[in-house]
This record gives C-alpha cells, structure tokens and sequence, in this order.
C-alpha cells in the first residue's frame, strides 16, 4: 500500500520547484533530487507527468469549485448569485496569489514538452471540475442553459481578470489605485447591470 506521506511530499516538491523556477523545471529527476529518493520512486507514485500535474492542480479546482458552490447556494436571484460567485472566487485567489498564479498562469507561460502538453489536454477528471463549476451558476442566471454556461465561463474569466491584476500588482509591488474590494464591487455592478 502507497503511504500518502511521500505522494504529498512529491507534490509539495513539485509546487516548490514551479514556484521557484517555472514549469519547465518540474522533472522527475528534479523531484527526486529534492526528495533524496529514485526516480522509480517518484514514477511509482505518478507514472506520468500528466498523472502529477492533475495530482498538483485538480485539488485546487475542486477547492475553488467548493468555494463557489457554498457562496452561491443560497442565492435567491441571478445578480445575487454572480455576486457571490464573484466574491467567492475573488477571495478564493486572492488568499492566495502563490496558488492562483500556478493554477491559472503557469501552464500559459512555459513552453511545455510535447510529453507533457500532448497529454495534460483537459482531461476528464479536470472537466467535470470545470462543468461543475459553470453549470451551478448557470442554473442560477434564469437563461437557456446553453447562453447561461457561456455568461458563467465570461463571469468566471472577468473574475479571474481581475485576481490577475491584482497578481500583476502584488508581484511589482506597485498598489493599484483602487481597493481590491472596490474593485470587486466594481466588477460584481458592471456584471449585474
């Protein structure tokens, strides 16, 4: 039986190594060098680098997907419910910009290896994630269900926009004029109109 201890602390591994030096970085070989362990070690618990890195990303989306469900549960109309999902997700990311910043941006901005970006198409563990998530708010704006899917995917990237830069601003340490609560309002009003 696997220990859970060393497949965590193969993917902490593998967080640090992206944090500190990108996606490209993220090899076998690199994680088993930080861990003191074999390479076959590292294979034994994620045989492929598609098996790490939904590993690494699909419990984030599942946490931001909780976050969403919780907030817009008790929604009573549509532009209740996008501001809860607004607000969620907000707080979500911007608790932490480390996190966000490997879910949304990582996979962006790294040439990946064929052996990686032929496989870590959007699989079918990360999609019912990602339907999940689209489809509970679209139940909530009260339209055909095709055009309600489309407005929860444009209201969850505006979102996402917007944690962007605030991500933008935290890493040059150059404050944005207006609060991040401003804008979130801001944003949660533009949507709601």
């Amino acid at each position: 039986m696997k220990s859970s201890n060393t497949g965590q602390e193969i993917l902490a591994i593998a967080r640090k190594i992206i944090a500190e030096e990108g996606l490209g970085a993220v090899s076998f070989d690199a994680i088993a060098r930080h861990i003191g362990r074999s390479k076959q070690a590292v294979l034994y618990w994620y045989p492929t680098k598609r098996d790490l890195l939904v590993a690494m990303f699909l419990p984030w989306l599942e946490a931001e997907t909780r976050a969403a469900e919780e907030a817009v549960s008790d929604a009573t109309n549509k532009n209740e419910a996008i501001g809860s999902f607004v607000r969620a997700i907000a707080a979500f990311h911007l608790a932490d910009l480390d996190r966000f910043r490997m879910m949304y941006l990582a996979l962006q901005t790294t040439q990946l290896k064929s052996d990686i970006s032929g496989s870590f198409v959007a699989g079918e563990e990360i999609y019912s994630v990602t339907n999940r998530l689209y489809g509970m708010l679209a139940d909530h704006l009260g339209e055909d269900q095709k055009a309600a899917r489309k407005k929860a995917v444009v209201i969850h990237s505006a979102v996402l926009g917007l944690v962007l830069m605030c991500a933008l601003s935290d890493a040059l340490r150059d404050p944005l004029k207006h609060s991040q609560a401003d804008l979130i309002d801001a944003l949660i009003t533009t949507l709601t109109e």
